[in-house]
């Protein structure tokens, strides 16, 4: 991956963790058709490299990131329910992102952009510096063995390209349903000091109306999971 030093435009070569693994890749026929009509509609490339929001979307406004979005259905009633607001995904599964592509056809949304690519890579590379005003991390891979705890996206270096890319007082919400992975957030995102926790020092957040309850997150509740939230501003 290649990173930009801001000011001396050189390329800074950086060795990072890929924010998600890959798994079942493959899209059916009637995926990989909506894929394919919808992307010109929908979809960005990370080859493009940066973008303006502005001129993708033909307007100023909040513009909100959201990485793993897994089949998409909550980040299209996000969108939905807030049209004077922007919002870009980006996932790696494509059949994800053909479904998200497709609901987001049907309720005629036009305020949502996705990409197909490593997060890492396209926060790296595509996202405007200083610009967004939320960015939205919803139940990551946990990697529950301690051996691969060090695979968890939420590590200090993630904490700070997240920040390079929210405006101040923008916001990096989380959400998880395995408590120790929450705990493990707390602990990263304490230590960083150009984040504020807006629950207090040490303390989750309750879950804000507008993030909808997935069915995922529902199943959960039913057999007695917790979610923790975490919401941090940028200094």
């Amino acid at each position: 991956m290649q990173e930009q030093n801001t000011d001396t435009q050189e390329p800074i070569a950086r060795r990072t963790i890929r924010s998600f693994v890959v798994r079942g890749g493959r899209m059916t026929e009637g995926q990989q058709k909506n894929y394919e009509v919808n992307w010109a509609q929908f979809g960005l490339n990370l080859v493009d490299g940066r973008i303006d929001y502005a001129t993708v979307f033909g307007r100023e406004s909040d513009v909100v990131i959201e990485v793993g979005f897994g089949m998409g259905a909550s980040l299209v009633e996000m969108a939905k329910n807030a049209p004077e607001k922007d919002f870009i995904g980006i996932e790696v599964h494509p059949p994800g992102v053909a479904k998200l592509m497709m609901l987001a056809k049907e309720e005629g949304i036009n305020n949502l952009r996705v990409y197909c690519d490593d997060a890492i890579e396209v926060m790296a590379n595509c996202l405007p510096e200083k610009t967004a005003s939320a960015f939205q991390l919803f139940f990551p891979d946990p990697w529950h063995k301690k051996k691969h705890n060090k695979r968890r996206i939420v590590q200090p270096l993630f904490a700070e390209q997240v920040a390079s890319v929210l405006k101040i007082g923008g916001v990096f919400h989380m959400a998880t349903d395995w408590q120790p992975y929450a705990e493990h957030m707390m602990e990263v995102m304490e230590e960083q000091a150009q984040y504020e926790n807006a629950a207090g020092k040490g303390c989750y957040h309750p879950r804000p109306e507008w993030r909808p309850l997935t069915k995922f997150e529902q199943r959960g509740e039913r057999l007695g999971h917790g979610v923790w939230d975490l919401i941090y501003s940028k200094r």
